[in-house]
């Protein structure tokens, strides 16, 4: 069951991020805070963002993990900042479906006929996974997970790419991709060494709208004690700022998870 609500909410792996001042490693290998140079690759990431008040997604995905594959489709509605609406189908029959807000996360999945109806801390808990809106919808958009405004990182330069390195927790590690011309996001990585978990999101593709940039190809590749996952989606159609209506309702005889 899992795999399908992977597909659906496009789940981040681990993400918190508290802290305020910027850093940049110098050539001699020091860290020291800079005042203009690496917030402007921060600044300029977000000049990027999207404009958009609905974004509406076709998509092809591809989910495997140490076990099994599935090719299915996705077909993924936002309106910007209040609600995502994710259906993934297989030959045209609708497997999973989910309606996303800031406060709630509905789902329901065919396979066993159970939904869920809560919020994203006991669904965090539940998936291993910190999850809340504005992280998933800025993976569907290309956007940094973490606010990158407000965090401490050293920046040095890793093929081309200017690397955002927070390392202010011993625990958790997190670096961000850019690259050195538009400042877009090409990869990001956060990791617990201890713990043996990793997740790497991975960009491609990205065209450019009139409502900005957006990538059109999504690796995730999750690494956890019980096995490694692999997600790829690809957007095939992209349209902005329709009329988009959001249809999400249970189907009658399914059964209700309670998560603890």
């Amino acid at each position: 069951m899992k795999k399908y609500i992977a597909l659906v909410l496009v789940t981040a792996f681990m993400v918190s991020c508290k802290s305020k001042a910027v850093a940049v490693q110098n050539n001699n290998g020091n860290t020291e805070v800079i005042k203009k140079e690496d917030k402007k690759a921060v600044e300029k990431h977000y000049d990027n963002k999207l404009d958009f008040s609905t974004l509406y997604i076709k998509a092809s995905a591809r989910y495997a993990d140490e076990k099994q594959s599935q090719n299915v489709t996705a077909d993924i509605r936002i309106e910007k900042d209040k609600q995502i609406l994710v259906s993934v189908r297989f030959l045209g029959i609708t497997m999973a479906k989910a309606l996303i807000t800031p406060t709630t996360v509905s789902y329901y999945e065919k396979i066993n006929s159970t939904y869920y109806e809560g919020d994203f801390t006991s669904l965090s808990k539940w998936l291993g996974t910190e999850l809340d809106y504005s992280k998933v919808q800025n993976l569907l958009v290309g956007e940094a997970l973490d606010d990158l405004r407000k965090g401490k990182y050293t920046q040095t330069i890793v093929d081309n790419l200017f690397k955002l390195e927070d390392l202010k927790e011993a625990n958790i590690k997190k670096s961000f991709y850019l690259d050195a011309d538009k400042y877009l996001l090409q990869k990001e990585e956060i990791s617990q060494p201890t713990e043996n978990r990793m997740l790497q999101i991975s960009y491609g593709d990205s065209k450019v709208f009139n409502q900005g940039t957006l990538p059109t190809s999504i690796e995730i590749n999750a690494i956890q004690p019980k096995g490694k996952t692999n997600i790829n989606l690809n957007y095939n159609n992209i349209s902005f700022n329709e009329e988009l209506s959001f249809p999400y309702s249970v189907p009658s005889g399914y059964k209700k998870v309670i998560i603890k």
